[in-house]
């Protein structure tokens, strides 16, 4: 297992990922895809609200916006096909205050993420297979579905099909951020794995699974195998460990991968910013792409 710890610091936290797996070969690309230079500009949109005494949920939302508008990630434009040759996008967002709002195979919302949110501003959490009216209704921009449609991820769906390559597992964006203010927030968003079923939903809509955040404890959005995370009920269990019994926050975050991935043979990651701002990054996967840091200029992981 890899993991990175960012001491708290005198002001706001933020980190945010991009998948954990191996690194992704992307299909029709002549140059090394440049996930870097994604993350940074992800995070300094996050950045610049929380440096501007905005709040965490704004924060998360906007470096996860960025991410589901940069095709190189497994979200919004650019994100996993289905069998089907369809995106179905699943996003969630929750704030330490205890609320929260997901969407699963959304087709139609642009930004994932931005609909997440209109549902935590509802009565509802979750809400499956949105379609334009409610769009409409909640003030979401709604996109053709070919938009989410690249022909690198045509490429990868036909290779999956034909049996060249196996299925990946992984590919999933959050971010979690701590403000000025000491709220936590925390927002997950996917397009799931290649070639799956379509209906098929995995843990980054689900809370307590791929997404979870309580102030003055943690907030977590996670990547990896989702039926993985379901079942071990990933986020809460990092919770749970820091709220129950003390544990810190780079030990809480370790014994569950370790308990729940690592029992179950598959692979995944998380970030978590604790509720004094402290920031771990960990997987137990080959790679994860990632940016953290409590000021403007990031550590970011490729």
């Amino acid at each position: 297992m890899e993991l990175f710890e960012v001491p708290p610091g005198a002001g706001p936290s933020l980190a945010l990922h991009g998948g954990a797996g191996g690194r992704p070969k992307v299909l029709g690309l002549k140059r090394p895809a440049p996930y870097g230079d994604g993350l940074r500009a992800a995070y300094a949109a996050g950045w610049r609200v929380l440096a501007a005494g905005g709040s965490a949920l704004d924060a998360v939302c906007a470096s996860v916006q960025v991410l589901e508008d940069d095709p190189l990630f497994n979200a919004g434009r650019g994100a996993a096909l289905t069998a089907t040759g369809q995106a179905e996008l699943d996003a969630s967002v929750m704030t330490g205050d205890g609320h929260a709002g997901a969407v699963a195979a959304s087709k139609y919302a642009r930004n994932p993420v931005l609909l997440a949110r209109a549902v935590m501003e509802t009565e509802h959490v979750l809400i499956v297979d949105p379609d334009l009216g409610f769009l409409e209704r909640h003030g979401a921009e709604a996109v053709d579905r070919s938009y989410f449609v690249t022909e690198q991820r045509q490429r990868e769906l036909d290779r999956v099909l034909d049996g060249r390559v196996a299925a990946a597992r992984h590919g999933t964006v959050g971010a979690v951020a701590r403000d000025a203010a000491g709220r936590v927030a925390a927002a997950t968003s996917t397009g799931g794995m290649v070639g799956q079923a379509d209906g098929r939903v995995g843990d980054s809509p689900i809370v307590g699974a791929g997404v979870y955040a309580r102030d003055d404890v943690v907030a977590i959005s996670g990547t990896g195998h989702g039926e993985a995370f379901i079942c071990g009920v990933v986020a809460h269990d990092i919770a749970s460990r820091i709220r129950y019994a003390q544990a810190g926050l780079a030990d809480a975050v370790r014994a569950t991968i370790e308990t729940e991935l690592g029992r179950r043979a598959t692979t995944g990651g998380v970030i978590a910013v604790g509720g004094d701002g402290r920031i771990v990054v960990a997987h137990n996967s080959p790679a994860m792409f990632s940016a953290r840091g409590t000021g403007p200029d990031p550590a970011v992981t490729t």
